[in-house]
Order: structure tokens, then sequence, then C-alpha cells
């Protein structure tokens, strides 16, 4: 059996990632499964422990971090997240194509750590900052410090988009997500060819 892809969709916050891995995860012949971040954040509402994150408190991702079983953590407005390594390597050698859903910080760490054609790295931009903004407004779950730093944040991560493969613009969801949709068939295509 051929390892599994790693697919990692990354951007600003508020450009729409968790918009389009809904759309990309429903697709089943995509054959995706979702790598589950790990934080120390409160859920929103609607969110589920183990379905969404791993919702966890500080200590316990302390020691993730100092075992190396994160593959990438970035710290943000108090708080953490990270990817657990011992949970993508497991989904990955069971020949699942695993596709991250993460901030422009921690998937620069996973592009330093991990290279290959079997990675597949796509930056979702936003058609411009003011509607940006009001993505971000829209959700009505911060406070406005939060979401000015969030913002001030994007604005250097927009420059980060060259150090990924894909490019892809995120004006209309269900546009962006066909876009990603043709990206990883190809990639699968390709890595089932090598």
């Amino acid at each position: 059996m051929k390892k599994g892809l790693l697919i990692i969709l990354s951007g600003p916050s508020g450009v729409g990632k968790g918009a389009v891995k809904r759309i990309l995860m429903e697709d089943s012949s995509l054959d995706l499964t979702y790598s589950i971040s790990m934080t120390t954040r409160a859920p929103r509402h609607m969110e589920k422990d183990g379905v969404d994150y791993f919702f966890v408190d500080q200590e316990t991702f302390q020691k993730n971090v100092d075992e190396g079983n994160l593959l990438e953590h970035v710290s943000f407005v108090g708080n953490s997240y990270g990817t657990p390594r011992d949970y993508v390597e497991k989904l990955r050698n069971e020949g699942k194509n695993v596709l991250l859903e993460i901030e422009v910080q921690g998937a620069r760490q996973v592009l330093a750590k991990m290279h290959g054609d079997d990675i597949i790295s796509i930056f979702l931009i936003p058609p411009s900052l003011g509607i940006l903004e009001k993505r971000i407004r829209k959700r009505r779950t911060e406070p406005e410090e939060i979401i000015q730093a969030r913002l001030k944040k994007a604005r250097g991560e927009l420059a980060c988009k060259y150090n990924y493969k894909y490019i892809v613009l995120n004006d209309i969801v269900g546009r962006a997500a066909e876009e990603i949709k043709g990206i990883i068939r190809n990639s699968v295509a390709n890595h089932q060819k090598s």
C-alpha cells in the first residue's frame, strides 16, 4: 500500500479555510481524511472535541511539544495550536490522504520538515483585505482587539503565498473548492504513477 499524500491547506485567518475544507471532505471521491489539530483554546459554538480539534489544557499541550509529537505548533492570542505527528503518520501509513487545515506559521514549520512529491501545499487568498475583515467580523466570536490582531497578522501572512505549491483565490467558496479538488485529483494520479 502506498503512503498517502499530505495536503496542506493554509491562508490567513478568516480566508475561508474551514468552509473550503467542509466541501472537500464531503467529496468521497477525493478519499481525504482530516487531520485534527490540538489546541488550548476553548471550543467555539458547535465545535466538538475529537472532531474539530483535540481540546487540551496547556500542560498536555506542552507535554506533546516536549516529546516531539507535534508536526507543527504555534501560539496566537494566548492559545496554542498544533498537529499531532503520530496521528498524521498513522493515517498516511494506512494509505489515506491527510488534509491539514492550518495557519501560515504552522504550515511553514511543516514545509521546513517535510519534503517530496507526496506533500501538496495550497494557500488560500481573499479577494481583498476589506473582504477578509468582513469575513472575520461576520463570525462575531471575538472582541475588537483580537480582530485587529488577526488583520495585522493576515497582512504579513499574505506575503508568504509564494512559499506554497498552489495559490487559490477564495472569491466564491464553491469555486475555490472545485479548483482545489482538481489539484488534489491530479496530485493523487501523479503520486500513484510514481
